[in-house]
């Protein structure tokens, strides 16, 4: 893997939702190849792509509409990684955002909603009760990738979790055993898994230290 230096250490920023297209382009990128969307938005059927933007989209909206933390890398002011950055003195329940279900079942289609919303659910089930952060969705564009900035962007986030004192860590969860070996290298551990299919979901929790 390539050392980050000072000359090549990107500037971490918190987005608005001028950014948005920007930030969207990466996590498609980031997310259409993965086995847990691949799974959740049936990649057999025609389609797949316009279900990925659209459920990515609606996300970073919600994410927008909430005045949720969204943020990212920047390299000589180009965007190259995001993560929205779920509060915890905000849990949503999708099943209960009438807006945001309504456009997926429009757009993404009736059943992906309602299995991404099962797998939503199934995730919120194997995490602490108190309170903490969740990434949602999190991204480094493909060009960057393997470069340290997938570090630099996990640090930049515990560095939010740690600007709230009731926050006591960071929860994701990743179907992709690359990923897995990268999040346990920097401190994550198993809470517990989720069966999509054939695909087992891991999902993580890191405790933050004020």
């Amino acid at each position: 893997m390539t050392r980050i230096t000072e000359e090549t250490k990107a500037r971490v920023v918190r987005l608005e939702p001028g950014a948005f297209t920007e930030a969207k382009a990466i996590l498609y990128r980031a997310y259409k190849h993965e086995p847990t969307f691949k799974y959740l938005f049936d990649a057999s059927r025609p389609g797949y792509d316009q279900r990925i933007r659209a459920t990515i989209r609606e996300l970073i909206n919600l994410h927008f509409s909430n005045q949720q933390d969204v943020i990212g890398l920047a390299l000589d002011n180009h965007l190259i990684a995001v993560a929205l950055v779920g509060s915890p003195d905000i849990r949503l329940t999708l099943s209960r955002q009438w807006n945001w279900r309504l456009r997926m079942m429009l757009t993404a289609g009736m059943d992906c909603t309602w299995r991404y919303i099962n797998y939503h659910k199934q995730i919120h089930e194997c995490l602490p009760k108190g309170e903490h952060h969740e990434l949602p969705l999190l991204g480094v564009d493909s060009k960057y990738r393997n470069s340290g900035y997938g570090k630099q962007l996990m640090l930049a986030i515990e560095d939010i979790c740690k600007e709230n004192p009731r926050s006591g860590g960071i929860a994701l969860d990743t179907g992709n055993t690359r990923y897995l070996k990268f999040y346990k290298s920097i401190g994550y551990k198993t809470l517990g898994t989720v069966k999509l299919g054939e695909l087992v979901e891991n999902v993580l929790f890191k405790e933050c230290s004020h």
